[in-house]
């Protein structure tokens, strides 16, 4: 049994991203069929979706990509997710997926931001989910990094809402990409506003039906591999991230298929010593950090 699914949470598969060793092998090999069987394996580990990135190859031989993304539907029904911040790419990517090959469910455009919104050109052409990214906001013409929870909860309605009254994009179809930061430098609560602007999204009811999701790897960036208990810190934070979230609405990770994810007990030594890192700010949010080196 998933732990994943038990946990209600999905999975947009990571692998196919030269980000990893193995997989940067199989691209610059050009190797079809390594990359066929690591999405098969993404597929039967129980991937909902899998990100495609090819890296900056798909700038100087997209047709490499179409090569890959068809490669990929030959031999898995998994809708796929394309990574990479072209127009240009995008719409070689949206040309060449088959729906039918997906049972009929549209691709995802990973990833729009309110200051890169020219990729929302493609549909009408084309139909597609798409990953909004709500770590960024425009403000008076300029791109601004988003701290605080108020920030990242009103520029993830504005674009939510844009995308359906503007578009008629269903919610369904929409991905709120709430960035999740490292907590050993985080000395100004990024994590704490990234947890509560997540309640305010699923409290919100203009907003019942849109997915938020994120990336967790960065989360114990720099902590050491194992918890006071001998567990794996780093996974054991994903989950303390999960376990608190989860209930207000954040519902997909992009990650590893078989990594795994379940809900820590209340009495957990992570979830306990990340909710008292979350209270905490400046200085004390560094040594909150320290109780994780703890025995």
């Amino acid at each position: 049994m998933n732990p994943a699914q038990d946990f209600a949470i999905k999975i947009i598969g990571e692998r196919i991203n030269p980000g990893f060793k193995s997989t940067r092998a199989l691209f610059d090999n050009q190797d079809l069929a390594g990359i066929q069987a690591l999405a098969i394996k993404q597929a039967e580990a129980g991937a909902r979706y899998q990100n495609v990135n090819i890296g900056a190859q798909a700038l100087t031989d997209p047709q490499w990509m179409a090569r890959v993304i068809e490669a990929i539907q030959e031999v898995v029904t998994t809708p796929l997710s394309f990574d990479f911040p072209s127009k240009a790419v995008q719409e070689i990517c949206l040309s060449c997926y088959d729906p039918a090959k997906a049972n009929g469910e549209l691709p995802i455009v990973n990833s729009i931001t309110e200051h890169r919104w020219d990729l929302m050109e493609l549909y009408g052409r084309f139909k597609f989910k798409v990953i909004m990214m709500a770590s960024e906001r425009v403000e008076n013409g300029k791109a601004l990094g988003n701290k605080t929870a108020e920030q990242i909860y009103s520029t993830a309605r504005r674009a939510a809402l844009r995308l359906k009254n503007d578009y008629g994009m269903p919610l369904d179809d929409i991905f709120i990409d709430m960035s999740v930061s490292a907590i050993i430098a985080d000395t100004e609560g990024l994590n704490r506003s990234t947890v509560e602007a997540i309640q305010a999204i699923g409290a919100d009811p203009e907003l019942k039906g849109v997915h938020m999701m994120g990336g967790l790897s960065n989360i114990g960036q720099q902590l050491p591999p194992k918890a006071a208990d001998g567990s794996d810190l780093k996974h054991c934070l994903e989950n303390a991230f999960l376990t608190l979230t989860v209930p207000h609405g954040f519902d997909y990770v992009l990650g590893t298929p078989w990594r795994g994810y379940a809900p820590l007990p209340e009495d957990h030594h992570v979830l306990k010593t990340y909710r008292n890192f979350l209270e905490q700010s400046g200085s004390n949010a560094l040594r909150a950090v320290r109780k994780f080196y703890k025995a």
